[in-house]
């Protein structure tokens, strides 16, 4: 068999496209730095996004903080008016009781001087009576006491004190009753009269107490009544 052998072409030729010219590289150039120049853009864009939603975040998060500040302040105002109103209601509650046991240690105090009056003077109140009367009646005019008999010779010597003061003779009588009340005294005269009550006395000084009691519990005063004939007076 025949071979037909040929020799091995080492060496080859290339062919090179065309070069690129001087404009070329330029518009190249022009073009990355215009992209670098669009890169560095829209960098600064997002980074002013970011700062921009970082703060709009930041509001929104101090506008709600404020928000549940202002609720929690309400609820603490509420809560606070709330107690300051049960203080109200326990102030005058104790207030109230305060004055209910002030006005009972008043009535008490005035029930235990009254007591005393009537133990260490019990013609006292009498004698008052009898001035009274006095200043009252026509000059000369009969007036009789009637009083208790223990109280008619205290009475007595009372009486003749107030002659012996007065120009005028004082044309009074002391006389001795049983029905009449230690301390008690019936006054009278051609005109009328006048009596006193011990009780009656008590009942004046709860009329004037009776707006502080918590509750009502006095009956309505009676007070020295001097009855004539075309009417009442009083001293």
């Amino acid at each position: 068999m025949k071979m037909n052998v040929q020799p091995f072409p080492f060496d080859r030729v290339f062919t090179h496209g065309p070069e690129n010219d001087g404009a070329s590289s330029s518009d190249l150039m022009l073009e990355l730095a215009t992209v670098r120049t669009e890169l560095e853009l829209l960098k600064s864009e997002a980074e002013a996004r970011e700062m921009q939603a970082r703060n709009e975040g930041f509001e929104a998060g101090m506008a709600h903080a404020r928000t549940e500040r202002e609720t929690a302040l309400l609820s603490a105002v509420d809560a606070m008016q709330a107690g300051i109103e049960a203080l109200d209601g326990r102030y005058a509650d104790a207030q109230d009781a305060l004055t209910g046991d002030a006005t009972q240690v008043a009535l008490a105090a005035a029930e235990l001087l009254a007591a005393r009056t009537l133990e260490a003077a019990p013609g006292q109140a009498v004698d008052d009576a009898i001035g009274r009367t006095l200043r009252q009646v026509a000059r000369g005019t009969e007036i009789q006491v009637r009083v208790h008999p223990d109280l008619a010779e205290d009475m007595e010597t009372r009486l003749a004190a107030r002659q012996a003061a007065d120009r005028r003779r004082l044309n009074v009588t002391i006389i001795a009753d049983h029905q009449i009340a230690m301390g008690d005294a019936e006054i009278l005269w051609d005109q009328g009269g006048l009596t006193l009550d011990a009780a009656e006395r008590r009942a004046q000084i709860l009329s004037e107490l009776e707006t502080l009691l918590p509750v009502a519990t006095v009956r309505a005063p009676a007070v020295d009544i001097i009855a004539e004939e075309q009417g009442a007076e009083r001293f």
